[in-house]
């Protein structure tokens, strides 16, 4: 039987107690980032600038723990949109999203040309002109009420998220009020000056700035911050973030061009790492958090991650594996795909064969999977299981092509989890297939390609009439690797 990933000392290993929340939710924040299209580093620099406008207001220790997570967590329900932002827009959910932050959206009636680019090169890709000038118009005409769906359902979605990590109240409803605006034309609720929370009107300038001086300069983040004062945002808060800027005192490690380490090391340090520590079950409940908002990406992937985790932790079981190990599968597992975020729902809600471009978008995934999971210390054999989940014996795996010698048993358990999960579940042209369907196809695959003594535990699982399987919808790319 293959042996697990000793290489890794014990202390090397996840340690609950030496874990700090402000570490991993800072680490999982390069995941939203990827969800928004924005530069990566977009949170921890808006947490840094909304931290020093809070430092010069004097906001009390208490509002200032609930506006760091506010910060660092506050495009945490944007997934949940990004399928629907797809089917309006015919084309790139990502890249529209990125560019709609420099827009001003709030009059349709006088859309600006670099708005109209903007749509123009993202709206229906492909199409002919007439099409495209179409669905443009459409978008225009109903621009409002797409605006009230779109951003009801990811300030609801992220409110909802912060509650379930038990971040208070204040927190949660700085995420949800993120897109109100000072002079009542925001959203979701059309909340005017000071019915805003306090919170949420600092989260709205940190993140105009951030992304404003990361696409077009701090200069031009500076300018168009004093021209919305007022209309977008709380004016006091503009004469402190001027006046901060103006002294030199704000941009200190926050310019997409500084080092990422060095900004989420100031980031930290606000905390101390003193904080909040985690124990075993809160670290469960941030994994099955951030699943969710995978998951939320596309309705075709409802409850995939907890569904393999699941499926794995049966495995794991079955195969004899340490209480700890078993643990270590299931964390790995709920945060296999969070890489995924960086995909398009053009691709992932595809229903058709993927182009070769298409692919090597999705090939990324496990990588930037591991990348985000190891700027957790003590998760850094968790990021290198969750990495490998696509990965195949007989190296024709991605990303890196690894062979069997050099893949864990935890790595191997998740992947057969992965595929059958993704075998198990509805897709656009075609419903999920029964147990007996799946075995016929996942039996053909071990154990060249798939673990056989892995197999085998899920085929006794199943023949013994335990229930591995879950409600879902669909996966994308687990089942095109093993077709």
């Amino acid at each position: 039987m293959v042996q697990t990933s000793a290489s890794f000392r014990k202390d090397d290993r996840d340690k609950d107690s030496s874990i700090s929340l402000s570490e991993v939710i800072s680490a999982l924040s390069f995941a939203l980032d990827l969800t928004e299209g924005a530069v990566w580093g977009h949170a921890l620099r808006s947490c840094l600038l909304g931290m020093r406008i809070a430092d010069e207001i004097k906001l009390s220790d208490e509002k200032r723990s609930s506006l760091y997570f506010a910060l660092l967590l506050k495009d945490v329900g944007c997934s949940s949109n990004a399928s629907r932002m797809c089917e309006i827009i015919g084309g790139d959910d990502r890249a529209v999203k990125a560019g709609a932050k420099l827009e001003d959206w709030t009059k349709p009636h006088k859309p600006k040309l670099s708005g109209l680019k903007l749509l123009w090169d993202n709206v229906l890709p492909g199409s002919g002109p007439f099409d495209r000038i179409a669905r443009i118009i459409r978008i225009g005409m109903t621009q409002h009420r797409n605006n009230e769906e779109m951003i009801g359902l990811r300030c609801d979605r992220g409110a909802s998220i912060v509650t379930k990590l038990g971040l208070g109240v204040d927190t949660a409803e700085a995420v949800r009020s993120l897109d109100e605006h000072w002079d009542g034309d925001g959203y979701p609720d059309s909340l005017k000056g000071e019915q805003i929370s306090l919170l949420a009107r600092i989260c709205a300038v940190a993140q105009h700035l951030d992304v404003f001086s990361s696409e077009r300069g701090v200069e031009a983040a500076m300018d168009t911050l004093v021209e919305r004062s007022g209309k977008w945002f709380d004016p006091e808060l503009v004469r402190v973030a001027v006046a901060l800027h103006r002294s030199g005192a704000l941009w200190n490690n926050c310019l997409a061009t500084d080092s990422q380490d060095d900004t989420r090391r100031a980031v930290l340090d606000l905390d101390g790492g003193r904080r909040h520590k985690l124990g075993t079950g809160r670290i469960d409940q941030i994994c099955e958090a951030f699943a969710d908002v995978v998951d939320a990406k596309s309705h075709f992937t409802f409850r995939h991650s907890m569904g393999v985790a699941d499926a794995a932790m049966s495995i794991a079981q079955g195969m004899g594996l340490p209480m700890e190990r078993v643990q270590l599968v299931r964390r790995a597992a709920l945060l296999h795909d969070i890489g995924k975020l960086s995909v398009s729902n053009t691709i992932l809600d595809k229903a058709t064969k993927l182009n070769e471009a298409e692919w090597k978008v999705v090939e990324r995934h496990p990588g930037l999977t591991q990348q985000i999971l190891q700027r957790v210390g003590p998760f850094r054999e968790m990021a290198i299981i969750a990495g490998e989940h696509h990965e195949k014996l007989d190296g024709s795996g991605y990303p890196k092509r690894l062979m069997a010698p050099q893949l864990s048993l935890e790595s191997r358990i998740i992947a057969v989890a992965d595929v059958y999960g993704a075998l198990s579940e509805n897709r656009p042209y075609r419903v999920a297939l029964g147990n007996d369907e799946i075995l016929a196809i996942m039996t053909k695959l071990a154990p060249h390609k798939l673990d056989g003594d892995c197999m085998d535990v899920l085929v006794g699982l199943l023949s013994d009439g335990i229930d591995v399987a879950y409600e879902s919808q669909t996966s994308v790319d687990a089942v095109r690797v093993c077709a």
